[in-house]
């Protein structure tokens, strides 16, 4: 719930509620529930009261065998409580929707008895458990369970939340899930910057800011790559955030989907530029939920400039992008061959696939 408000994830009753009162609306449920429409009608679900899966399955129009187990809501105490039934119940395999703490949650209730797959909904997905869209994660529980898919054990990580919203990143790896894997569907582990990348970036990041035409909103991007960018424009940013700059000053930090809806209705012109995830591809729907398919269809797929290493694109295995806005029409929009900006006057052809 935490992305398209700005916040860092909702781990904890506190932030959850700062969420909703900043306008955030729950989007599990329904992500869920595409991913159900991908599993064959012969499989049995089984699922957890009310919020816990009955209601995704029902919006999926399938019939699920809800399990005896307390009113609940979707706190940690909860999922863990929840996956433990289901393994006790004789689940193959335990779907779950969220990001890296439902993961974590998910991973010290069940361990690797019962193999997990994750639905992505959350904000920090840096672990490997999860499918790449929620569509795709549906179709690899299909392929698991009519015994296509093999499984492997992968990381399951987790970030301090409250680290990141001080614009630290403090990772930390709990484990490993024993996941099915298919690497079309199946998304990987977030990697770091690469050092040997940064002297052709940071002169692309001067290049851009002398290049950006005078009276034109800048919105950028969270992340490392992004940031020499704000750094070129001699102020150092929201490093886990989306900052704008107009006329080579930054007009607002930190932003979130509704004050930038707002700076583009009094905007002439306005561009995004965005980085790649490193070892996951991913150029939106992955830690930068601000800038929503409502944004984006706002400026247009001709007003993005996608900036990265080249090293960072060579290590992609497969060597493709992601989308995941949770908007089919904008992920279709900007599926497709893009070109991404890797040192002043080069550049890589990448397809973005939509999922």
């Amino acid at each position: 719930m935490g992305g398209r408000v700005g916040l860092k994830g909702t781990d904890g009753p506190a932030v959850l509620a700062r969420a909703r009162a900043l306008g955030a609306v729950p989007e599990a449920a329904s992500r869920c529930a595409t991913a159900l429409r991908s599993l064959p009608a012969d499989i049995e679900i089984l699922t957890l009261p009310g919020a816990l899966g009955e209601y995704s399955a029902s919006e999926a129009g399938l019939t699920a065998r809800v399990l005896d187990a307390p009113p609940a809501s979707s706190t940690a105490a909860d999922t863990r409580d929840g996956a433990a039934r289901l393994r006790e119940a004789g689940a193959d395999l335990i779907l779950f929707a969220g990001g890296d703490g439902t993961a974590r949650d998910v991973l010290a209730a069940i361990g690797t008895a019962t193999p997990m797959l994750g639905v992505p909904t959350g904000v920090k997905m840096h672990s490997a458990v999860f499918g790449t869209g929620p569509g795709a994660a549906g179709r690899l529980a299909a392929r698991y369970l009519a015994g296509i898919a093999p499984t492997r054990e992968a990381e399951v990580m987790d970030l301090d939340e409250a680290a990141l919203r001080e614009g630290r990143v403090s990772a930390r790896l709990h484990g490993f899930a024993r996941v099915p894997h298919d690497r079309g569907l199946l998304q990987a582990c977030k990697a770091g910057a690469r050092p040997d990348d940064e002297a052709a970036l940071d002169a692309l990041a001067r290049r851009l800011v002398r290049e950006w035409p005078a009276g034109r909103l800048m919105i950028l991007g969270c992340g490392t790559t992004t940031r020499r960018v704000k750094r070129a424009l001699g102020f150092e940013g929201t490093l886990l955030g989306v900052d704008v700059v107009l006329d080579g000053r930054a007009i607002a930090l930190d932003v979130n989907e509704a004050q930038l809806l707002r700076l583009l209705d009094r905007a002439d012109g306005a561009g995004i530029v965005a980085s790649v995830t490193g070892g996951q591809g991913f150029l939106f729907g992955r830690g930068n939920q601000q800038i929503s398919a409502a944004v984006i269809r706002r400026i247009g797929r001709e007003g993005i400039t996608v900036m990265t290493g080249a090293r960072k694109l060579a290590a992609l295995d497969p060597a493709l992008l992601h989308v995941d806005t949770g908007d089919a029409g904008t992920d279709a929009m900007l599926a497709g061959y893009l070109h991404v900006h890797t040192a002043p006057g080069q550049r890589v052809v990448m397809r973005v696939a939509a999922h």
